[in-house]
């Protein structure tokens, strides 16, 4: 019997997390120069077409099924011999189309992440099959193995609603995408800061029903992620900016926002398996270690354009380990115990698989441009580089010449 209720969050929630990829789209065109806002912006809603035709050919069926059973790792259950998916939808009373929207809509701004790496340097073709290849390699069996029964949720493997399958993994690959494109031609700097700050707000907004759907009802852990992924946004938005203004002498509104997305990244994985008092601790030291990535980012001169190692890729990173510290069956029986209390060894598989993810995800990727490059010359020129990739690539503009 469906349970109304239930059904109508999911289809809530279903439609902010959708609308987290426009939201990116706005964040990241602001961010990046005016005669590219356009191509930053096509290839977030590419996501939204491309992903979706694949997700409806293969990619569902890729991710749940032909495990032993099926876990649900959103719905945080223990591992069940012979559950199906349809089962486990049963058990929360709403039907398996639901979820299989809502889990589409992750399927689509996990790829879309990484294009603010090589912001302004890839051709349009050689995006299109980086894309579709990522997709198959790296986003569909982390699902199956973390959500849809497969190797690591058998291992005892947590991750509410990301940290590993999608902050992780696109962070990582957007590092080596970097790297494999080298450094931009013509650096510019963002062009529209009220745009990003649409779009973060956006993310922001949307990000409730990432983490609070990810339980897949209405119940206490539902508000527990709601509220934790609030707590650890503002914390760390707070210290990011406190962080920037001692350096620069000057409050930055660009700060605050990327402080705040870094949060919200980072609490992902722990949204629904630790207290309100642990995310609080979660968000300050997102808005540190992940200020302190960007700086080393900074430092060793890679040309992640919009940060998305330095924000999504370390903030997985340290969101996936610090729920293995802080893990409490207090809050959900359905989760772990973490270091602090007792639970060694929860600690020391979710390090080391988060770290072995990042780094199949970072050599996949740069062995995928490497062959696509073969096929599809990955780099745009220096010439498009220099009249932007708007027009460029696609013939268009975002502003009438001489507006800004």
């Amino acid at each position: 019997m469906i349970n109304q209720a239930n059904t109508a969050f999911m289809l809530i929630a279903t439609s902010l997390v959708m609308l987290m990829t426009p939201g990116l789209a706005f964040f990241y065109g602001g961010l990046v120069g005016r005669k590219n806002v356009l191509t930053i912006m096509f290839h977030s809603f590419l996501s939204m077409s491309v992903t979706t035709v694949i997700w409806f050919a293969v990619g569902y069926s890729l991710c749940f099924s032909g495990g032993e059973g099926a876990i649900i790792g959103n719905l945080n259950q223990a591992f069940l011999i012979g559950v199906s998916p349809g089962d486990i939808m049963q058990g929360v009373h709403i039907p398996l189309l639901v979820f299989i929207a809502y889990q589409m809509m992750f399927a689509i701004i996990t790829p879309a992440l990484i294009t603010g790496a090589f912001a302004n340097r890839v051709r349009f073709g050689a995006f299109l099959a980086f894309l579709v290849v990522w997709l198959l390699f790296v986003y569909f069996p982390l699902v199956h193995m973390v959500w849809g029964g497969g190797l690591l949720a058998q291992m005892g493997i947590l991750d509410f609603a990301g940290g590993i399958v999608v902050h992780a993994s696109a962070g990582m690959a957007a590092l080596a995408s970097v790297i494999f494109v080298g450094k931009r031609k013509v650096l510019n700097l963002p062009h529209n800061l009220p745009l990003v700050a649409i779009g973060t707000g956006l993310l922001w907004f949307g990000w409730y029903g990432f983490n609070a759907g990810s339980e897949l009802q209405v119940n206490s852990i539902t508000a527990l992620a709601f509220l934790n992924t609030d707590i650890a946004a503002s914390f760390a938005a707070f210290v990011w900016l406190i962080i920037d203004w001692a350096r620069h002498k000057k409050a930055k509104f660009l700060g605050l926002l990327t402080g705040a997305v870094a949060g919200l990244a980072t609490i992902t994985p722990a949204a629904g398996f630790v207290t309100t008092s642990s995310s609080v601790i979660i968000g300050c030291l997102a808005g540190g270690i992940c200020y302190l990535a960007v700086e080393m980012k900074n430092r060793f001169q890679w040309d992640d354009a919009l940060d998305v190692w330095g924000v999504h890729g370390v903030g997985g990173i340290l969101g996936t380990i610090l729920l293995g510290v802080f893990a409490t069956t207090a809050v959900n029986s359905a989760g772990a115990d973490g270091l602090l209390l007792g639970g060694g060894m929860f600690f020391i598989k979710q390090t080391i698989v988060v770290l072995a993810v990042g780094a199949y995800a970072f050599f996949f990727s740069y062995l995928a441009l490497k062959v696509i490059n073969v096929f599809i010359k990955v780099k745009v020129s220096e010439e498009d580089e220099k009249e932007g990739l708007d027009q460029a690539l696609h013939g268009e503009t975002a502003y009438e010449e001489g507006v800004m």
